[in-house]
């Protein structure tokens, strides 16, 4: 555990000095696009933050590649190369999109050209362990399809999802999270040496997000654009395909009784799309919904909007850092659900933690909607919202009459004459072009 615990330290120390460099550059170079009208941000923001995610990625490699018990990832298979080059090639493309901008159809086939990259040198899922049939092995040409689809489809989640301050970052740093604990477990638990290859590659993940993260939280001092998003969502993909594809059921046989209860077993892990959907089941939902909101409007799968979750979840009344606090929220619940579900024998107390946090989540969802009259000596630690109305609320006026910042001036509150309401326009503030 301390190599792995120092490699991800390492990326995440490289990543996050090089952002602050790679910011500077960002701005000298231009890589800062005029606000779009999907965007939240207010003032024009530097990109290119991938670009210091594959530094921090380089260098957690160069020093995994010394440490002892590593080294069987990169002397045993081409993994690691096989990784580094889908990376630059990846990386290399949300460069130049950052910059210049890349079309839709080009980026796409930019993807498919590093997942296929992968593919050659090694990354390629081998065979499907179906639950009760045993091992269904995949030819050279299915595997390679069904491994390029993966990837992309991985990539394209992620870089749908990158929408709010921090929210891609810290969602893919919990589904690697949940993957590292899930393929440590194989590693070391049962002693199968495939799993080494994504439990290194996991941990790598998380270091470049989390090295990556305290200068993409809100406000962002600086993006990590397609450079990063579809870095990560690469990284995420081969970690995944390395350790859903390759292991072989037999290998486990003979620990746990039979091919069949193996199977049964470890089929969160075993299928290679349950565990990837699992882990990042808000980003690809988003994913979809997006595809299918865009077609039925009969537009193009790649056209720009503004109707993901995140900006619903703004729509509705959340902050941003509450929206993307309630993202890594749900990822998080149901990541480590899916893998406590898959290696504890007693799964009902997991089935009942897991359907009350639910019951919470959808609560603190629902709170832009719920604004109760708090009693008067709780208007110190709730916000402005939930105090009460008339002369209560009066009474938390500015001194110059000004109502609260955080309510709105056009519409007057339920139940209260609208007359009474201040409007836009009146008092001091109005009249020093403060609306």
């Amino acid at each position: 555990m301390r190599e792995y615990l120092l490699t991800l330290f390492v990326s995440a120390a490289v990543t996050y000095l090089l952002t602050g460099a790679v910011r500077r550059f960002a701005i000298a170079a231009g890589a800062m696009p005029e606000i779009r009208a999907r965007d939240v941000h207010k003032e024009p923001t530097p990109r290119l933050g991938g670009m210091a995610m594959f530094g921090g990625l380089c260098a957690g490699l160069l020093i995994a590649r010394h440490l002892p018990g590593m080294e069987v990832v990169f002397t045993d298979s081409t993994d690691v190369q096989a990784l580094l080059s889908g990376c630059a090639l990846i990386c290399l493309l949300g460069v130049i999109d950052d910059k210049w901008g890349v079309d839709a159809i080009i980026k796409l086939l930019g993807q498919a050209l590093a997942a296929g990259v992968m593919v050659w040198q090694g990354i390629v899922i081998l065979w499907l362990p179906i639950p009760g049939h045993g091992t269904y092995s995949l030819s050279p040409t299915q595997g390679a399809i069904l491994t390029i689809a993966v990837v992309v489809i991985t990539i394209n989640a992620v870089n749908f999802v990158d929408g709010l301050d921090g929210l891609a970052a810290g969602m893919v740093c919990i589904a690697g999270l949940a993957f590292f604990a899930y393929a440590y477990r194989l590693w070391f638990g049962y002693g199968i040496d495939g799993a080494a290859a994504p439990t290194m590659f996991t941990a790598l993940l998380i270091g470049v997000c989390a090295g990556f993260l305290p200068h993409n939280l809100h406000p962002a001092r600086i993006f990590m654009g397609d450079s990063g998003s579809m870095l990560i969502g690469l990284m995420l993909a081969a970690a995944a395909i390395t350790l859903t594809g390759r292991l072989d059921p037999e290998v486990i046989s003979a620990q746990s009784g039979s091919e069949t209860f193996a199977t049964h077993k470890l089929v969160p892990v075993y299928i290679p799309l349950v565990l990837p959907f699992a882990v990042l089941i808000v980003p690809f939902l988003d994913l979809v919904m997006a595809v299918t909101r865009r077609g039925w409007a009969g537009q193009s799968p790649f056209a720009a909007d503004k109707g993901h979750l995140h900006h619903r979840l703004l729509e509705i009344g959340h902050s941003h850092s509450r929206a993307v606090l309630i993202m890594y929220f749900w990822s998080g619940l149901i990541a480590s659900f899916t893998v406590l579900i898959s290696v504890r024998p007693d799964r009902r107390p997991i089935v009942y933690a897991g359907l009350g946090f639910m019951a919470l989540g959808l609560i603190v969802l629902l709170l832009p909607w719920f604004r109760p009259n708090a009693p008067r000596w709780l208007y110190a630690v709730v916000p402005p919202r939930y105090r009460g109305r008339g002369r209560n609320r009066d009474a938390d006026a500015d001194p110059e009459g000004a109502p609260d910042s955080g309510d709105s001036v056009e519409q007057p509150w339920p139940g209260r004459e609208s007359a009474t309401r201040p409007v836009a326009g009146s008092g001091s503030r109005a009249q020093r072009g403060r609306l």
